[in-house]
């Protein structure tokens, strides 16, 4: 199986142009260089294969890896989105060679390249790290987010109250999918920011299939199996939250299409069938020189380098059979002895990693230069990233800034090269401000029975202020949109104060990186259950603004 981490990136349209300043040259006069953004100034993709274990369908119980963490830009700006190394979880449906599992009248069923099936873009967990065009509370660093589309992309479900990041307001009752596990982390809809200034600092993270219920029949008939996201961070171990089984289920009965039943991610296999450091939105300059030549400037794209010259981008990607800790898991809600949480080795396969060398482009151009600079690089077959070049189109660890059109070519240049007339290498791009707040609603599913407690307020260090009240387990919005028994409601309330009672926060679930050092997640994010709802008790995220 590949996945490939893709660098894309779209750049979208501003003008600007020189004039009227005092002490330019007759020539730059003459010029008039009139500078332009535009949306195609860099596609292509940074890859690596991952090789996956023979039995393919019993190691697919859980899936993950450690991806590093480091500022890619020096200022936070607008307009601009790159996730770094990330992964997509699909359900398995390879049985299937011909039949729509994207109902009509979905939004990715419009999507014909991607028929017969639409297996592709059915159900996918994405999320992970990075920088995003929704973000409203930039601040230098990436941050990490959950992320999933149950229903063929026709809405997203980024945190246990909204989307990711394509709406102030919190997603309606009906779409809440997340349920929040941890009563030690806030999960803000903005995203989990990081202590400090990382540089190169891994965050490990894997999704586990767990049994937190029983399969059901009905209508929809629903599966066991509630992916949950586990976090390895220097100050935070362990789960955080997990998708709802009905999350994946219900599309059937809500477009009356019985074929999708049990293809979803709450009862078939996972496939980790592609990963990606997606560049999707960044600001560039274009301009012509007083010879018609044109240049190009893209802001600082920036990578940790070590002695070496090299750069560590993922590490240990581990493939887990229900052997890990799915059986355990199941044992202990069952009546068994308490399992630990940690992931047992017997259940799991670590993946061997092979590369290539990337290609790029500039609106259909072809670019030149950037294999100087570095390349994709394995080291020790469970390593993935780049080897960095000597040379003067850029500093080491610097992807090129600045580029040439020459034909059909756009060729990486030094900054020097740039003719001054041009005022190219001055330009800044945009600084991003600081987005409108984050709202929940006073619907049914926010505030019957609603939280336990007052609300609280903390400021993280992307400068935001979050508002959270502690809700009974079984209480939190995303529950209340199910008409579960009482008897159904009090066992998985039971089940998650041992949880809480026995996982701490400060031992480990995942195994160690097998290199280098954990990043730290912002400490204001850490809080301590108020007395009295130490177990059973989950701090729910209501706000998030810029003031308190």
């Amino acid at each position: 199986m590949t996945i490939r981490i893709l660098m894309v990136a779209t750049i979208a349209a501003v003008s600007w142009t020189c004039g009227g300043r005092e002490g330019r040259t007759q020539d730059a006069r003459k010029a008039e260089a009139k500078i332009t953004s535009h949306s195609d100034g860099l596609h292509g993709y940074i890859g690596f294969n991952a090789s996956r274990p023979p039995a393919r369908s019993e190691y697919s119980a859980g899936m993950g890896f450690y991806s590093a963490v480091w500022p890619l830009i020096d200022k936070p700006l607008a307009n601009f989105q790159i996730g770094l190394a990330g992964s997509w979880i699909t359900p398995d449906n390879s049985d299937d060679k011909a039949t729509p599992l994207a109902p009509v009248g979905t939004k990715a069923r419009n999507w014909r390249e991607r028929g017969p099936t639409w297996s592709s873009v059915f159900q996918t967990v994405e999320g992970g790290l990075g920088y995003w065009n929704g973000n409203h509370f930039r601040y230098g660093p990436p941050k990490f987010s959950m992320n999933a589309t149950p229903q063929c992309y026709d809405y997203e479900v980024g945190s246990p109250g909204w989307s990711f990041f394509y709406s102030n307001e919190a997603l309606p009752d009906d779409r809440l999918g997340i349920a929040q596990l941890s009563n030690r982390l806030l999960i803000p809809p903005d995203a989990l920011p990081f202590q400090g200034t990382p540089n190169g600092q891994f965050l490990g993270y894997t999704w586990m299939a767990l049994p937190f219920t029983d399969p059901t029949t009905g209508e929809p008939p629903t599966g066991d199996q509630s992916w949950t996201c586990f976090l390895n961070a220097a100050n935070f171990k362990g789960p955080i939250a997990y998708y709802i089984p009905e999350t994946w289920s219900k599309i059937g009965k809500l477009f009356h299409y019985p074929f999708i039943y049990g293809r979803g991610l709450d009862a078939r296999c996972g496939e980790m069938g592609g990963g990606a450091m997606e560049i999707n939105t960044v600001p560039s300059f274009h301009v012509q020189d007083a010879h018609g030549a044109t240049y190009t400037k893209i802001p600082k794209l920036q990578f940790p380098v070590n002695a070496r010259k090299r750069t560590l981008l993922v590490q240990d990607v581990t493939y887990y059979s229900k052997a890990a800790l799915y059986d355990a898991f199941k044992a202990w809600r069952k009546g068994g002895p308490a399992c630990s949480g940690r992931f047992d080795e017997k259940g799991a396969w670590k993946s061997k990693l092979t590369t290539q060398t990337t290609r790029f482009d500039q609106g259909g151009k072809k670019i030149v230069g950037v294999e100087r600079v570095f390349d994709t690089k394995v080291f020790g077959d469970t390593v993935w990233g780049l080897e960095w070049f000597d040379g003067n189109i850029s500093p080491k660890g610097t992807f090129p800034q600045y580029f040439q059109n020459t034909g059909k070519e756009s060729v990486a240049v030094a900054a020097a090269t740039v003719p001054a007339e041009t005022h190219l290498v001055a330009q800044e791009f945009e600084l991003a401000p600081q987005g409108p707040p984050y709202t929940s609603p006073n619907s049914v599913a926010w505030s019957r029975p609603g939280p336990k407690s007052r609300s609280f307020t903390v400021k993280l260090v992307d400068g935001s202020w979050v508002t959270y009240a502690w809700y009974r387990f079984v209480d939190q919005p995303s529950l209340q949109q199910y008409a579960w028994s009482r008897e159904k409601k009090a066992a998985l309330q039971a089940f998650v104060e041992k949880i809480h009672a026995h996982w701490s926060i400060d031992r480990d679930y995942m195994v160690p990186p097998s290199r280098g050092t954990l990043v730290a997640l912002d400490s204001a994010l850490l809080v301590t259950p108020p007395k009295g709802f130490e177990v059973g008790y989950v701090p729910i995220v209501t706000h998030q603004s810029s003031s308190r």
